[in-house]
């Protein structure tokens, strides 16, 4: 079963990530999987408009951290040192596009999220046109706390500046009413009604003509990308790699390999660790 199902039904394309068992974790494979579903959504002459979601219990979790904190990944992720920024730079540059294919697709993109969608999850599903989350889902980008950046950059150009920088100065994750709130989703509902919600606004969309949708959504992504997005993606994945170097990243991931990803997580996301001096907060050296 691939781990990116991609099918439609009328005019509505439907990508489903599709890794329940890990909450849909990202491993090497699912950014390449995402952008060619995308494609094949926009090849096809029947469909308007796209549904985003995640099998199982969640949208997203983000990256896999069993797969590439608490072990090495591919080997890329975190390097011997001396390391190559530019070598980093390569493999992360590669995955943020792939996720900006939400973004540059000729299809409008509505992400539903359930769940969880949060760190790498919500580089994914902040690339999209518009999110509609159930209200007791949860968003946000942890590894600012240590670990990472999110590349995709998508919050400042989604919040503002003071609210972008709320979510990235803590980490912190935030329910779908606190979200649509802040004007980082387009709607909060009840998880019993988040199917159905979604299911309107894209039928809705998909009643409009295909170069009608397309050219509206050019006109509107054409004024962020002149805000600079591509250069603020640019080093945002530049520093995502420094983060994941810093002598403060290191001890996260020698942390990850010595009590386990999820520890050493729920460590960095209750503050109780001090990456800097390698112990515990509080503790004596």
């Amino acid at each position: 079963m691939s781990k990116v199902l991609f099918e439609k039904t009328g005019r509505i394309g439907r990508i489903t990530l599709n890794r329940p068992e890990v909450l849909n974790a990202i491993d090497d494979e699912v950014p390449a999987l995402l952008s060619q579903a995308v494609g094949a959504a926009n090849e096809d002459p029947d469909i308007h408009a796209i549904i985003l979601s995640g099998n199982g219990p969640a949208f997203c979790s983000g990256y896999d951290l069993k797969y590439y904190a608490e072990g090495n990944g591919n080997g890329q992720v975190t390097q011997d040192m001396p390391w190559d920024p530019m070598k980093d730079f390569v493999f992360m540059s590669r995955n943020t596009e792939h996720f900006m294919s939400l973004w540059r697709s000729n299809k409008p993109v509505i992400c539903k999220v359930h769940g969880h969608a949060v760190a790498g999850g919500s580089d994914i599903a902040l690339c999209a046109d518009m999110i509609v989350m159930a209200e007791d889902a949860k968003i946000g980008y942890m590894p600012t706390r240590v670990w990472g950046c999110p590349t995709t950059a998508m919050w400042v150009y989604r919040l503002g500046v003071e609210k972008a920088k709320r979510m990235l100065f803590t980490g912190d994750k935030i329910d779908g009413r606190e979200a649509e709130r802040m004007g980082l989703v387009l709607k909060a509902v009840p998880l019993d009604e988040l199917d159905a919600e979604v299911e309107r606004l894209a039928e809705r969309m998909a009643s409009v003509p295909i170069n009608q949708l397309m050219m509206q959504k050019m006109v509107i992504n054409q004024a962020i990308e002149a805000m600079g997005l591509p250069n603020t993606q640019r080093i945002a994945t530049l520093l995502d790699g420094i983060t994941r170097h810093s002598p403060e990243g290191l001890n996260f991931k020698k942390r990850a390999e010595t009590v386990g990803w999820k520890q050493a997580v729920d460590e960095r996301d209750r503050g109780v660790y001090d990456w800097t001096e390698d112990r515990p907060i509080n503790s004596r050296a």
